[in-house]
């Protein structure tokens, strides 16, 4: 593609070190396939190319970021065309990259989290038998988020979308032994499914009414598309969003995923799978930006799922399913935040990237506890791991706070800046957004205090118990291997919130992407006061967590009695009900019915037939017997009555 056709276009052909950042993708994808096709050769020293490429990988995102940054705001947009994808007749779809602030800030989150969790991975799988596959599983994960989010057009990131699709199977299907693995990973891979279709009729839409779907050109005429179809793009592109993102209506199946190893957790909850949502929404700011209904629609959805999570939150005893739908909650932050429009675009890729450090931290820390309590995952059996576990627990405690949004961590800038501008939108708006947003704090605050106290503080009921295969517990702290990536992980929780806001630096370097960042309407309260507030909520939901599980004993099995709102919380809202309701039991009606009708209909006609035939031949076949006179015989009966029949009509 020439020089004056990208310029024309918004984008400029990449140039310098960018000319190379088709390695981004070919180094993990090169480390997938010697792994997998290696096979056995390479069970030795198989994680460590496995956790090499992804580090290169980083280290060269890094430098390509930073080649950008001496860059003018104009000119950071640059496209790498590699070659030409899918000629057909008039359909033309390049296979390129684009590298522009957004994507390049999502390639240093995927390829540096991603690096910590390789290396995490090493000693958390290391008496795996299959460890050498679990690291081709996630180079090929990270290389199809890589492409998700570097594609130049929807087509190619589509490609990525499916990608990941993919590897999150594989993934979560990793321990495929156990029926609840395998379960979660056909769940995971169906429900995403439905968000995938959204996805692909949108980009049906945009080729059908714009003839492209490369990301310029969708950009450039989206404007000259009547506000139909613009909102059904918009609504399409959303329900592609809630599937990768686990967005109600499509949020069953994202807890489920704890199956697989919790690497995999972290990586699919932290830093890739469920942050592809935020990403399209984000990236097709173009279209939001047209249609007010749409971004309306992406609000409440994300509204609506934030509070799902934080509910749900409070009732699960499972410490990888109180994270899970920690996540949940969380994107439904972001979610809340990019369908605030151009007041809220930047805040929800700052969100996203502060989530990323301390909910990755927070993974990696209940795989640390499980590590050192024979995988068991019931926070009935813990207790008192604090003195145990002291890396685990400063770290872990880190995450906590940042995710609580306690003062001057990472999460108090990011979530906050999202509840004041919801609490600005005009109208109701302003006070059902931010006034759900603020709840979430006060949720939030009493589901994570009440893992803590569960997990690190209180009596340490593990003594005096056996896990599930019979052994005693003996809770130690993880190898330096696994606890160092926790460190780094959580001085990102500590610190990166404000060096990300502060001066506006990411929403600054974002602009050429998303736009400029705009003021936060009329808030009903100072911002002074709404962070006290929300301060304020965060206190109550800790004191609350303290006065239900922190100052009495916890029962290490389950009450057989609790409120109509637990056994809710406990069925996940009802929402597994819902689907199986509403869809499955639905969709088996209608198989069996096929299923019926074919064998008694299709089936039946052509059996039917097929024995008419056999009826008929059989009795044909008396005739037949062989002797002369009998064919005589037939025959002059036969002559007889076709005169008969003649001389009728003649004289008729």
């Amino acid at each position: 593609m020439t020089h004056t056709l990208l310029a024309a276009e918004g984008a400029l052909p990449a140039a310098g070190v960018a000319q190379s950042a088709w390695l981004l993708l070919a180094l993990p994808l090169f480390g997938a396939a010697v792994l997998l096709l290696g096979g056995k050769a390479t069970n030795k020293w198989g994680h460590l190319l496995g956790c090499a490429t992804v580090i290169l990988a980083f280290v060269y995102g890094l430098t390509l970021f930073l080649s950008t940054t001496s860059l003018k705001a104009a000119d950071r947009i640059q496209e790498l065309h590699l070659f030409s994808w899918i000629p057909v007749d008039s359909l033309s779809i390049d296979f390129g990259l684009r590298l522009d602030p957004l994507s390049l800030t999502f390639v240093l989150l995927i390829t540096g989290v991603g690096s910590l969790i390789h290396v995490y991975s090493i000693g958390y799988m290391s008496h795996d038998t299959d460890r050498r596959k679990f690291f081709a599983y996630l180079n090929l994960f990270v290389a199809a988020m890589l492409l998700l989010v570097l594609g130049n057009g929807f087509v190619t990131l589509y490609f990525g979308w499916e990608g990941v699709g993919l590897a999150s199977y594989l993934l979560i299907a990793f321990w495929q032994h156990k029926p609840a693995a395998a379960t979660a990973a056909k769940k995971a891979f169906l429900m995403n499914r439905v968000g995938d279709v959204g996805l692909a009729v949108a980009i049906f839409l945009m080729w059908a009414n714009l003839g492209t779907t490369q990301y310029t050109e969708v950009f450039a005429k989206i404007g000259t598309l009547d506000g139909g179809t613009v909102l059904a793009i918009s609504l399409l592109l959303l329900l592609g969003a809630c599937g990768k993102s686990g967005q109600f209506p499509l949020q069953a199946w994202l807890p489920d995923a704890m199956e697989g190893p919790t690497p995999v957790s972290a990586l699919i909850h932290a830093a890739t799978m469920v942050t592809a949502g935020v990403y399209l929404i984000a990236r097709s700011n173009p279209i939001y930006d047209l249609t007010a209904d749409g971004r309306l629609v992406v609000t409440i959805i994300g509204t609506v799922t934030l509070l799902i999570g934080c509910v749900i939150g409070c009732a699960y005893d499972d410490i990888k399913k109180v994270l899970a739908y920690s996540t949940v909650s969380q994107i439904g932050y972001m979610i809340l935040g990019v369908g605030l429009g151009p007041v809220g675009y930047a805040l929800g890729i700052t969100h996203l990237l502060t989530h990323g450090f301390f909910k990755a931290g927070l993974f990696l820390g209940a795989g640390s506890v499980m590590h050192g309590m024979n995988d068991e995952v019931d926070m009935r059996q813990y207790g008192g791991l604090a003195k145990k576990m002291p890396i685990t627990f400063a770290t872990f405690g880190l995450g906590y706070l940042a995710l609580i949004g306690f003062p001057f961590l990472s999460g108090f800038y990011s979530k906050d800046a999202i509840i004041e501008a919801a609490f600005g939108q005009e109208g109701w708006r302003g006070w059902v957004f931010g006034g759900a947003a603020m709840l979430g704090v006060a949720l939030t605050a009493f589901y994570m205090t009440r893992l803590m106290l569960m997990t690190f503080f209180g009596e340490q009921r593990w003594k005096n118990l056996k896990s599930s295969d019979g052994r005693d517990y003996h809770p130690h702290e993880s190898p330096a291997v696994m606890t160092v990536p926790m460190i780094i992980l959580a001085v990102g929780s500590v610190f990166a919130g404000f060096l990300l806001t502060n001066g506006n630096f990411l929403a600054n370097w974002l602009e050429p992407s998303l736009g400029e960042l705009k003021e936060a309407g009329h808030p009903p309260l100072p911002a002074a006061a709404m962070t006290a507030l929300s301060l304020g909520l965060m206190v109550v939901g800790v004191g609350l967590a303290w006065l239900f599980v922190g100052r009495k004993p916890v029962p290490v099995t389950k009450p057989e009695r609790v409120s109509w709102v637990v056994r809710a919380a406990r069925a996940d809202l009802y929402g597994n009900k819902l689907n199986e309701t509403l869809f499955a039991k639905p969709g088996e009606a209608l198989t069996k019915g096929l299923v019926i009708a074919d064998d008694k209909a299709v089936d039946g006609t052509v059996t039917g037939i097929a024995g008419a035939l056999a009826f008929l031949s059989s009795r044909l076949r008396r005739t037949q017997t062989g002797f002369v006179r009998s064919y005589a015989l037939t025959m002059l009966g036969g002559s007889v009555l076709v005169v008969a029949a003649l001389l009728m009509v003649r004289f008729s």
